[in-house]
């Protein structure tokens, strides 16, 4: 069984966009005492660094920290996560060491240098561009490459889409590298689950998709934004919170962060979620895994 020891719940909707504050970025928490989540305001836009610091300063005791990015990339599918490059790394941890050294330069954690490297662009899809290496030997679910955690979303009835995406509505690739440079950065902190093993206490951090908060909120896949406080509030009922107390337009980046915190708390302390059927020990260390697919 999963100890039930968290006390506090974070969601962090995040952002790969370029630039030193990011509109994208969203806050929420919500409390195993109760209460409807709330959002962490600030007084200008979040910057990855402000998330950063609060995360290794400010983060309340038993923490469970979500962050809708992927923490790796595809590695199952094809052995490698970069196949035919003889730098390829072999771990996810090896790998945010790998893309936080090639940005190095690149301001605000962002990570323009690793998807226009002369030998790593060639495995996405940027602009106009599809790279060569993008599918792997010749599949393509018509999103790229996935990881098996993705796989696994797709079967909940979700919409997936490859980390080495990089176009569109639809790209999580510049989200997750930033994010991976954040999690290199990070530098263990906060244990990475399931990359580090679940520990008996402390906080922990996990990835999430906000779209498995929200199927579980009452909404399906095709409607998992939120811009009402209405509809945030008629997902929150759902999961057992309270509301929000607000009406009228809300943005999608902090009505995901409240649903998802509150989701969760909620969530955490179903065994289930933390023993996928597809979870292995070199998934864990390669891919890693988005809390609360099955």
């Amino acid at each position: 069984m999963i100890p039930e020891r968290f006390e506090h719940f974070v969601a962090i909707d995040w952002s790969g966009a370029r630039g030193p504050r990011q509109n994208g970025i969203a806050m929420a928490v919500s409390h195993i005492g109760g209460g409807p989540p709330v959002l962490v305001k600030r007084e200008q836009a979040w910057s990855r660094e402000d998330v950063l610091a609060v995360l290794r300063e400010d983060l309340p005791a038993n923490s469970l920290v979500g962050m809708d990015l992927g923490i790796a990339l595809p590695f199952a599918d094809c052995g490698n996560y970069f196949p035919g490059w003889n730098q390829s790394p072999k771990s996810a941890r090896a790998l945010w060491a790998l893309i936080d050294h090639i940005c190095q330069d690149d301001p605000n954690l962002e990570a323009q240098s690793f998807v226009t490297h002369p030998e790593l662009h060639r495995y996405f899809r940027n602009g106009d561009c599809t790279g060569e290496h993008f599918r792997c030997d010749g599949a393509d679910h018509g999103r790229g490459r996935f990881r098996i955690t993705e796989q696994a979303q797709a079967a909940m009835g979700c919409k997936p889409y490859s980390n080495f995406n990089l176009v569109g509505a639809a790209q999580v690739g510049k989200s997750s590298l930033t994010g991976m440079r954040f999690l290199h950065r990070l530098g263990g902190a906060v244990p990475v689950w399931p990359i580090d093993p679940l520990p008996d206490t402390g906080s922990v951090l996990v990835e999430i998709y906000t779209t498995l908060a929200a199927l579980d909120g009452g909404r399906s896949a095709g409607r998992s934004k939120l811009r009402t406080y209405e509809e945030l509030n008629d997902a929150l009922a759902v999961l057992g919170s309270p509301p929000v107390a607000a009406t009228g337009s809300i943005d999608d980046h902090s009505s995901d962060a409240l649903l998802t915190a509150a989701w969760l708390r909620k969530v955490a302390g179903e065994p289930a979620r933390w023993s996928p059927k597809g979870l292995t020990r070199k998934i864990a260390a390669t891919e890693g895994w988005t809390f609360g697919a099955f």
